[in-house]
């Protein structure tokens, strides 16, 4: 009777050791089968390039962000690049990098996001003290607005110079897939058919500043919004108009109430999803 007390009293404590289990995340392939953080990284580290995707406000996904690219520089030598760097501040990251300014002075001439000290910060650092090479790869915002008002032609208007900010025109795009079609849609139309190509310049330039500064046996690890690269679309899309054997892993996030199974309409979203809870602390 002892002995049997003690047993049930062993499955009522892990029963409840269970039950109190609250994983931060947990990590699935494309087709939604459970994967270890090892086999994401043993696969990226054969690539030529890496899309990680993020939700910018998550802090698991900047967490992993971080240690995949110390582990992967342990194996690969990297290049590292980011939609939070827009391509005319390039000089001045550059000047970061090398110690030639601090980060109060970056702070000043650079237009860093707001969430920069917590999330990108360590990754720029990282490549300071590695002697990494970071790319601005974004288009200047201020060109962006040029594009939701005029279109792709209104950029004709721009300068030599502020035209090698973007990737070359005439920017290729397909209006019909279904990333743009989805955020026109999500707008209710407003914004007309501009504001889906606000998105594909921002893709287009990216994939370009990618391709230009990649090196032999170097791998290129850039940090976006996942919907930047989200069912293999947007700068994937571009990397592969111009490279189509190109070796791309992509990385997503998405939340879910229930972390044991990826939902069915989060599959194929990239080769390795990051799911997250909705309560997940937000850094802003």
């Amino acid at each position: 009777m002892r002995k049997l007390i003690v047993f049930l009293l062993f499955v009522a404590f892990s029963t409840l050791m269970f039950s109190q289990n609250r994983p931060a995340y947990k990590l699935y392939n494309a087709n939604g089968a459970k994967v270890s953080y090892k086999s994401m990284i043993k696969k990226m580290k054969k690539a030529e390039v890496v899309l990680f995707g993020e939700h910018h406000d998550n802090p698991i996904v900047h967490w992993l962000q971080y240690e995949a690219t110390v582990d992967l520089n342990k194996v690969r030598k990297l290049i590292l690049g980011a939609e939070m760097f827009e391509s005319d501040n390039q000089t001045q990251l550059n000047e970061y990098l090398a110690g030639e300014i601090d980060q109060k002075a970056f702070d000043t001439v650079a237009r860093l996001w707001n969430n920069h000290s917590t999330d990108y910060k360590p990754l720029v650092d990282f490549a300071k003290e590695n002697k990494l090479k970071f790319i601005a790869a974004n288009i200047p915002r201020k060109f962006a607005s040029v594009v939701f008002k005029g279109g792709f032609e209104a950029i004709d208007t721009l300068s030599i110079e502020e035209k090698s900010w973007i990737a070359p025109l005439p920017i290729k795009y397909d209006a019909t897939l279904p990333g743009y079609v989805k955020m026109k849609e999500m707008m209710g139309g407003r914004g007309g058919d501009n504001l889906p190509k606000v998105q594909a310049v921002k893709d287009a330039t990216m994939a370009y500043f990618i391709l230009k500064n990649m090196e032999d046996n170097k791998l290129f690890i850039h940090y976006n919004g996942s919907y930047h690269s989200d069912d293999f679309e947007g700068i994937n899309w571009y990397l592969k108009q111009r490279e189509p054997n190109l070796n791309i892993v992509t990385v997503s996030i998405v939340e879910q109430e229930n972390l044991k199974k990826l939902d069915k309409e989060n599959k194929f979203k990239a080769n390795f999803i990051i799911v997250v809870p909705p309560t997940m602390t937000k850094t802003y």
